[in-house]
């Protein structure tokens, strides 16, 4: 078991980076929000749990600790492998899947990409208790605001999100018309935007259903 790394980021794609540790590279698969708090040449710590197939290893990175052991949690879920653990990552933070579990918030689940009402059922049946009460943790919200950010950065950040959400399988303008969506709703201008996590969790929320 691959329980973290620590290393230098190489490279960073919409749903993977590699991150060097040692002289070897290792690819890892993560969600969005996790990979846009990455930069190329910089050192990183990623929570990681590998998954072993009979013919693969992969590797999944996590921001922290906790949302490794969420991912790990819900694959005990009948139906649900990391693929679809980790959408959910993408679109909810530990806590928010947490509440949606607890309550049996079956329209927040379907929100993420490849559940339906079925499967939501199951998953709030399944789970139970088991992913724990709320830590308090959650992200900031997409109302939150980035001090000392101009209308460069701003502009970079948006067009990570736009970019991250074309690369969970929404066409460009459904992309870019979320992103707008949420500046709108959170009454941000050019110098104030949302951070990139909180942005993007927010843009799927606004999405929802299938894909495209």
């Amino acid at each position: 078991m691959i329980a973290s790394l620590s290393g230098v980021v190489a490279s960073v794609q919409l749903d993977r980076t590699v991150l060097e540790v040692g002289g070897v590279g290792y690819l890892v698969h993560a969600t969005p929000a996790t990979l846009a708090g990455l930069r190329v040449g910089e050192d990183a710590r990623l929570a990681t749990s590998l998954v072993v197939r009979e013919d693969s290893f992969t590797l999944y990175g996590f921001a922290d600790d906790d949302e490794r052991s969420v991912f790990e949690t819900v694959q005990n879920v009948s139906g649900v492998g990391p693929r679809l653990a980790l959408a959910m990552l993408a679109v909810h933070t530990p806590d928010a899947l947490r509440r949606a579990v607890a309550g049996a918030d079956i329209a927040a689940l379907v929100r993420v990409p490849g559940i339906g009402n079925k499967g939501a059922q199951r998953i709030a049946l399944e789970l139970g208790d088991k992913l724990g009460p709320p830590t308090g943790a959650d992200a900031p919200e997409a109302g939150a605001t980035a001090v000392g950010t101009g209308p460069r950065q701003v502009e970079d950040r948006r067009d990570q999100v736009v970019e991250a959400l074309v690369g969970l399988g929404w066409n460009l303008k459904a992309a870019d018309d979320a992103v707008s969506t949420v500046l709108a709703e959170a009454g941000v201008d050019v110098v104030e935007a949302p951070d990139v996590a909180g942005a993007l969790r927010a843009a799927l929320r606004v999405l929802g259903g299938p894909r495209g």
